[in-house]
């Protein structure tokens, strides 16, 4: 089966609407679908999560009702810079009227083409439920909820020493901070204290105009003598308070401090301790406004003034070294802190809150559980909602400034922009002045179950059954959720939250700059989607996974075999009326046992997410239970049989080759269904085999499991397996083919065992006689 062949099958699912919501079904398995970034092409890391979330939804649709939307996320920074890119503009350099015309006419022209590639994949979402998240009815939500928020008292407007990114050029909040490690100078400098030289080590040079203390541990005798003094900054000679302060490290660097305003949060925090003032001496495109190295960017200054220190002969000491650094996680630019308003929402006298509410939910894999406990408890600002950028939601608020009054919009305006709203201040009757911020991506992705549930008039509620996502975004859209659910419903989001890994090459991962990238495109072309989706169920939940095309291969054979073993089955079904016999044959009966156990267990794996044993099981019975054994053993009843006997060989044929198919459709939809509809369909009357109904086992099958009735069924087909291989092997050393006739002897025990199949083993093994004695195998 070829990706032309998928592309029929994805057009047949979309012209007979076979993803469609039913409302009418009972039990309605929720989805609080991912809305992916309009940032350019689906890449392997979406092929690899979204293809593990289909599996669970795949497996509810055909147990329950389920609501599965689609949504894209396209008012966050990387929708900007990919605008900017396609058209070659500049935001900063349009007016924001023209920009946001600019990017809906773009979004409106590349997101079919962005979300072909989940049909592509055989993502299972109902996209007729479709939403984005800067569409006019989701900013009227989001800005509904703001303005809930502000009424309640949970959102304030501060100006602050703001995370900012220096190229993004707008505030960022703590969530989207990651780590880098990079090479550095660590240069110990010449401080004058009293006419003595105070040493003090820095990383970061270039903020020595920015200085406005230096502290020292209350613990640290080497400096007693110059707490309370003043001490000169080098280079800049202006002098700043010596303070005792518990921050100061006795063992790093000289042990003194330099306070900067601002260097990291810990000089945020140790200028409000202190009711220092600051000096500012960055620009918001992080350049430098201080004398004699005016508008130099942060690194080129820090270059410079080492050079200009090293010439006064002000560095004592210099040495290379590793330091970490926080860059923002969408450009990798070092971040800043530079005082700005910004809009914020309450979350640090919540941390208690929030973490048990994230205990109500179930987590898949457990573990993960902690990875959100702990960003919660690590949490040091409240949450920043606001972002300096031209492309997203507008705050609905108008400010007077003649008598400092927030004006909020009335809910019948909404969805509204400030900007291009004229507002009179109800107070004093002046032109209020609209607010320029929009809010941050995450404040509206933080509203996606309630966005969602929106396209269904509120028929879908919190709390949803699921929310899948990737593990890197726990800080960010999880907790976000979790935090927006319980400000605004006192609720969890959902029930459940799956969380997968990533994929790696090379147990690396992926990225554009490091040029290891493999397109799902190209892949599905040469594999098909159902090899992919096949490798991508090979991880375990939560798991980081390497890409390698072995697995593809593998992917490719499965799909190969299950077509060639479907051909051999309906090739045997001559006379056959899709009905039961009145009579299993033992052999068969044992076979359905066996099947039932694999249907217990793919079905127990897949409820508990744990898709990738689900797939080991089904995987181990088609290849060695149905094709390498029971196939071959019934191919004589199959070929020459008659009547009961082989009536019922078909019959389980059939029905074990549909729960086969069944079983694996949640991770490969497309084969199964091409050989649902060649085969099964004019008998089964269902237009799609994942609208079928999953298969059942026994409700007490786990009791059933215990009886012995049942172990001594599961026993003698074992047996049965055990003996033909050992056959199978004695003919292979013989070089024998394996249809050469021969006389068997094994011992009384298993003769016995086996005296209800006897008929089948003789047939396949092709012996003449069956003795009791010593295992032998005797060729004629």
């Amino acid at each position: 089966m070829d990706f032309k062949q998928e592309k029929e099958i994805a057009e047949f699912w979309e012209k007979e609407k076979i993803y469609r919501t039913d409302f009418g079904k009972k039990g309605i398995f929720s989805i609080d679908t991912p809305p992916p970034t309009v940032s350019g092409k689906m890449h392997i890391g979406h092929a690899f999560s979204y293809s593990q979330q289909d599996f669970i939804a795949r497996f509810q649709r055909m147990k329950h009702g389920i609501f599965y939307p689609f949504g894209t996320d396209d008012n966050g920074l990387p929708t900007e810079r990919l605008i900017e890119k396609i058209n070659n503009v500049k935001s900063k350099k349009m007016s924001r009227k023209e920009f946001i015309e600019l990017c809906l006419k773009t979004l409106k022209k590349i997101t079919p083409d962005f979300i072909q590639d989940w049909k592509n994949l055989g993502i299972s979402a109902d996209y007729e439920m479709y939403y984005s998240t800067i569409d006019k009815k989701t900013q009227k939500i989001s800005q509904e909820f703001f303005i809930d928020l502000y009424m309640k008292k949970e959102i304030y407007k501060k100006e602050f020493p703001t995370i900012w990114c220096p190229e993004c050029q707008t505030s960022i909040a703590q969530a989207e901070l990651e780590d880098k490690e990079q090479a550095t100078l660590f240069s110990t400098l010449k401080f004058l204290c009293n006419n003595k030289e105070l040493l003090v080590a820095t990383t970061r040079p270039e903020l020595l105009g920015a200085c406005v203390a230096v502290f020292v541990n209350p613990k640290d005798k080497r400096y007693k003598w110059a707490v309370g003094k003043k001490a000169k900054v080098p280079l800049f000679n202006f002098e700043v308070p010596v303070f005792e302060d518990e921050s100061a490290e006795m063992e790093k660097g000289t042990g003194v401090l330099m306070v900067c305003s601002y260097g990291d949060k810990f000089d945020v925090d140790a200028i409000n301790r202190k009711k220092i003032s600051p000096k500012i001496i960055l620009n918001k495109d992080g350049t430098l406004k201080i004398k004699g190295y005016g508008g130099m960017k942060t690194k080129e200054a820090r270059k410079k003034i080492l050079e200009d220190l090293g010439n006064n002969e002000l560095i004592k000491e210099q040495k290379s070294i590793s330091n970490i650094v926080n860059v923002h996680d969408k450009c990798g630019t070092e971040i800043e802190f530079i005082p700005t308003e910004q809009w914020f929402i309450k979350i640090l006298d919540k941390k208690k809150q929030l973490i048990k509410q994230g205990e109500k939910i179930k987590w898949h894999p457990g573990y993960m559980f902690k990875r959100y406990k702990n960003w919660v408890e690590g949490l040091d600002w409240d949450w920043n909602i606001s972002r300096d950028r031209f492309f997203g939601i507008p705050i609905p608020v108008w400010h007077c400034k003649k008598c400092n009054e927030i004006i909020l919009a009335g809910k019948d305006e909404l969805p509204v922009d400030p900007l291009h709203t004229k507002k009179i201040c109800p107070k004093c009757k002046n032109i209020a002045e609209g607010e320029s911020k929009v809010l941050d991506t995450w404040a509206t992705s933080s509203l996606t179950p309630q966005i969602a549930g929106s396209l269904t008039k509120n028929k879908i509620k919190i709390p949803y059954s699921l929310r899948p996502q990737a593990h890197d975004i726990i800080r960010t859209w999880a907790f976000y959720t979790i935090t927006r659910s319980y400000l605004h419903e006192n609720e969890i989001p959902w029930k459940n939250i799956m969380i997968s890994g990533f994929a790696t090459l090379g147990g690396q991962k992926m990225s554009k700059s490091k040029g290891n990238v493999v397109a799902p495109q190209e892949v599905i072309e040469k594999y098909s989607a159902d090899s992919l989706r096949f490798w991508a169920a090979g991880s375990k939940l939560g798991e980081d996974m390497d890409y390698q095309e072995k697995d593809l291969v593998t992917g490719k054979k499965f799909v190969n075999k299950l077509e060639n073993a479907s051909k051999f089955v309906f090739m045997n079904m001559g006379g056959y009326n899709g009905k039961k016999p009145k009579k299993l044959e033992p052999l068969d009966k044992k076979f359905l046992i066996e099947l039932e156990r694999t249907i217990w267990l793919v079905t127990s794996y897949f409820e508990e997410y744990e898709y990738s044993r689900a797939k080991f099981n089904i995987e181990d019975f088609f290849w060695k239970f149905f094709c390498d054994y029971y196939l071959e053993i019934i191919k004589k009843r199959i070929y020459h049989g008659t009547g009961n006997k082989k009536l019922s060989a078909q019959y389980t044929l059939y029905r074990s080759l549909l729960t086969i198919l069944k079983l694996i459709a949640p991770i490969m939809p497309f084969i199964t269904e091409n050989i649902y509809q060649q085969y099964f369909k004019k008998n089964e009357k269902i237009k799609s085999i994942h609208l079928c109904e999953w298969p059942k086992y026994g409700k007490d099958w786990i009791k059933k499991w215990d009886d012995k009735k049942i172990i001594s069924h599961a026993n003698e087909l074992t047996l049965f397996i055990d003996l033909l291989t050992q056959i199978r092997a004695e003919k292979s050393k013989a070089q024998k083919p394996m249809n050469s006739e021969c006389i068997l002897t094994i011992n009384k025990i298993n003769y016995n065992d086996l005296k209800d199949v006897l008929e089948d083993f003789k047939n396949v093994t092709n012996a003449k006689e069956i003795k009791q004695g010593d295992f032998k195998v005797e060729f004629i």
